[in-house]
């Protein structure tokens, strides 16, 4: 085995600049690949961290014994931020203590986070810390406690007795917002809650939508300069060496310097890892430590990369253990097969015969989707190649100028690396077409008025309510008004139905300061009920906007893989390709049809296999669409000119280096 790592440190160190250039382009497609997995594995880290950080403030009830503590849960506003507000109560001396708190709050403790702590004492009291039963918090809540840095979350020391212990809440359809006194012995773990479940199934459905391709760049990673490096294998299969000897160069070859990339994609996450925390997703920035995969994941991704650039390298080794001399002499290989689309086609079927049924089968639906969704990038990386084949040989059929002939030639000739330097695009079309149906309206991430509190109370008490409100609002210029259960806002009849709330609302003039201010002389009028206005519930219109900036982000990254396969396999293809070129130029052939030749064999196959994934992607979000609007459009031209400006700039990046191979056409033995 040293023996063989040795030769293959030579052959790397030996290949001349050339060779050298042809490591460096795998080495920074492995750190590129590493880098995003490493983002996508920390993202995943950080939702689970949040659903944990998040789950203990729902009361998780007794689970043996008998109850230590009351616990309830509600949600108050300032500056049309949200409050989170845990009460809880002792019942006896074996309390469990709440995460990122030294003790079990005493009776009238308040504990705040660092966020609401700061706003406690630069708001004027009548604005915010009046609401609680002390205005100077006994102490800070730590990172055990938090979401994310920015959140404002207070912890409410109280007695058992106190009415705001004792009243119930409106939590029948809010549970992640509120929850009515319970009588727990422990803290909850986990996903307990709607949201934080929701995100994580977003970041699984994100994560394939990058790691597939990212996979697919890796394993293409170990095929670069592939013509160059077949052509020595072949040379040292000829004189002597045996298959298995070629193969050991080989992989040790490419895991040399997948390994490099790998720990130069771990330092560039590492470094990246500061500005990712201050992308705001629900509601607030991240904790850095959050963004960070554990251990074993960590590991995984930084072993499994070399592995896959080695699987990759020794898949391609075929020919060359089997037939050197055919890849000495540069024999055509083999023409791909029909059946290749035939599996896309069988993807499609099985996805149109269960995707109308996804949406009702819960965690069982998103793991059916994300089954399908990768087969159907494995599919179009499967029939790609076959697709750009068959481009060949109808450019070839009309070609009417020299440069397109030679392109279409190139394409029958050799379609795998053809569509190696159009695949990353290719695939983030999928992507494209995927998202562009996601996009929520406008008008789902308005909310409504941000000046009329509201108090919802069984009939019996509202005209009682509306009296103390009244009392408590005198001299603000509020109008307090009922809403009776029995009419909708427009006052039509609602007739006979379940038992529902009179609300009680206050239209406050002056701004936000005079709402907040309404607030909190409102606190207490309902016991554990803070007043609230319609555009009060952030949840629905942050993962609606999350949703929008995660689409966004999951493009963004296909787009940089896929500007970055199509950088480091366009200048690839000119190293594996100089000796043709070279000829080609000896015959006479003059630089600029080689340049537009090269050009063409990259724009073709891009054209039909971008639009093909675009509407492959379109078809699978079909079952979830929100409808194609402004977003969606913008989305789809996004992809249209990012995609060919990227294939235009990968082209550019290249034609030095086409100049470079050919500024000395006489052929030199590799």
């Amino acid at each position: 085995m040293p023996a063989t790592l040795g030769l293959a440190w030579r052959l790397l160190r030996g290949g001349g600049r050339r060779g050298m250039l042809g490591a460096l382009l795998t080495f920074a497609a492995v750190a590129v690949s590493t880098g995003l997995l490493l983002l996508a594995a920390g993202v995943n880290h950080g939702f689970a961290q949040r659903a944990d950080a998040d789950a203990w403030r729902h009361p998780a009830g007794m689970s043996e014994g008998r109850a230590t503590a009351v616990q309830a849960l509600s949600t108050d506003y300032v500056r049309g931020r949200p409050v989170t507000v845990v009460d809880l109560a002792a019942v006896d001396g074996r309390v469990p203590v709440p995460p990122g708190m030294p003790h079990f709050p005493r009776p009238g403790e308040v504990w705040a986070s660092p966020a609401l702590a700061d706003l406690m004492r630069r708001l004027p009291p009548d604005q915010l810390a009046a609401r609680f039963p002390s205005r100077t918090p006994a102490g800070v809540l730590g990172r055990d406690a938090l979401v994310h840095p920015g959140e404002l979350v207070a912890v409410v020391g109280r007695a058992p007795g106190d009415p705001v212990m004792t009243a119930g809440r409106d939590d029948r359809s809010v549970r992640e917002t509120a929850a009515s006194p319970q009588r727990i012995d422990h803290y909850a773990t986990g996903a307990v809650s709607p949201v934080p479940q929701v995100y994580q199934m977003l970041a699984a459905v994100a994560s394939v939508l990058m790691v597939v391709p990212l996979l697919v760049f890796g394993g293409a990673a170990a095929r670069l300069t592939v013509a160059r490096r077949d052509q020595r294998l072949a040379a040292l299969r000829l004189v002597g060496a045996t298959p298995g000897q070629v193969v050991a160069i080989t992989v040790a070859e490419a895991v040399l310097t997948a390994v490099a990339g790998a720990v130069a994609g771990a330092l560039l996450y590492a470094a990246s890892v500061p500005a990712l925390a201050r992308i705001t997703i629900g509601g607030g920035r991240w904790f850095a430590g959050d963004l960070w995969p554990d251990a074993l994941w960590s590991a995984g991704i930084l072993g499994a990369v070399p592995v896959l650039v080695g699987i990759s390298a020794v898949v391609g080794l075929r020919r060359v253990v089997v037939s050197p001399l055919g890849v000495a002499r540069r024999q055509t290989p083999p023409a791909l097969r029909a059946v290749r689309g035939l599996l896309l086609v069988a993807v499609l079927a099985g996805f149109g015969a269960v995707g109308g049924s996804l949406t009702g089968m819960g965690r069982a639906g998103l793991v059916v989707l994300l089954v399908f969704v990768a087969l159907a990038f494995l599919a179009i990386n499967l029939v790609g190649p076959w697709v750009v084949a068959l481009i060949g040989r109808l450019t070839v059929a009309t070609a009417r100028r020299p440069a397109r002939l030679l392109a279409g030639r190139r394409l029958v000739d050799d379609p795998r690396a053809a569509w190696r330097t159009v695949a990353g695009v290719a695939l983030t079309g999928f992507v494209a077409g995927f998202l562009c149906l996601l996009n929520p309206s406008q008008a789902a991430l308005d909310g409504g008025p941000a000046d009329r509190l509201e108090l919802a109370v069984p009939p019996d008490r509202s005209a009682a309510v509306a009296a103390r409100v009244r009392e408590r609002l005198a001299g603000m210029s509020a109008q307090v008004t009922v809403r009776h259960a029995e009419t909708s806002d427009d006052g039509a009849d609602m007739g006979d139905g379940p038992a529902r709330d009179d609300v009680v609302a206050a239209a406050v003039p002056g701004g936000a300061a005079a709402v907040d201010r309404a607030r909190t002389a409102l606190t207490g009028v309902v016991p554990g009920q803070p007043a609230t206005t319609p555009a009060d519930d952030p949840t629905a219109r942050h993962l609606m906007a999350d949703l929008r900036t995660g689409a966004l982000a999951v493009l963004a990254v296909s787009f940089l893989v896929a500007m970055t396969s199509a950088g480091i396999t366009g200048a690839s293809a000119v190293l594996d390709r100089r000796q043709t070129y070279a000829m080609l130029r000896l015959a006479g052939t003059p630089l600029p049809v080689l340049d537009r030749a090269r050009r063409q064999e990259t724009l073709i196959p891009l054209v039909v296999m971008g639009g093909g994934s675009l509407l492959t992607g379109m078809f699978f979000a079909l079952p979830f669409a929100m409808g194609v609007g402004t977003a969606g459009l913008l989305t789809l031209s996004a992809f249209a000119a990012l995609g060919f400006a990227g294939i235009f700039g990968a082209s550019a990046l290249s034609r030095p280096l086409l100049r470079s191979v050919t500024a000395d056409p006489a052929p030199r033995p590799d």
